[in-house]
């Protein structure tokens, strides 16, 4: 039972951060944000598959490793409340704001790179107490 309710958590955080950044990104559009930025290959655009792969697949990652590894380690969940939140932020100074976008695109894709930080300290912490449940179960059984 901990299992799904670890898997549990981690899917309802990765609908939830989905659902908010399409929200978000969806307010940008209608707010005149063009989205579209010079690559490397030459104009690109992020358009909601974009969104929803850059909230959806490093979060996923993030959070499975802290649901397999902290029943082992309580460490982790700690490790993952400081680190989660830092790459969040960090990523908007890596990758948003050296961008050529627009300033509502840049503010836009700011806002969905900061909706992640309130799940991911939600999600974590819920990873924890599921955590301690799992050792303690473990500790009580040997």
């Amino acid at each position: 039972m901990p299992d799904r309710s670890r898997a549990a958590v981690v899917a309802a955080a990765v609908a939830a951060a989905v659902v908010v950044n399409l929200v978000v990104h969806g307010i940008g559009r209608a707010a005149g944000g063009t989205f579209r930025f010079t690559a490397a290959t030459g104009p690109a655009e992020v358009d909601a598959i974009t969104v929803t792969g850059f909230s959806a697949v490093p979060l996923l990652i993030g959070l499975t490793v802290v649901a397999l590894l902290a029943p082992f380690a309580s460490w982790v969940t700690r490790a993952a409340l400081i680190a989660g939140p830092a790459l969040a932020v960090g990523t908007i100074l890596g990758m948003t704001v050296p961008a050529d976008f627009d300033t509502t695109s840049t503010v836009t894709l700011a806002l969905c790179h900061l909706t992640l930080v309130p799940i991911i300290v939600v999600a974590v912490r819920a990873l924890a107490r599921r955590a301690e449940t799992v050792r303690a179960a473990r500790t009580s059984a040997a």
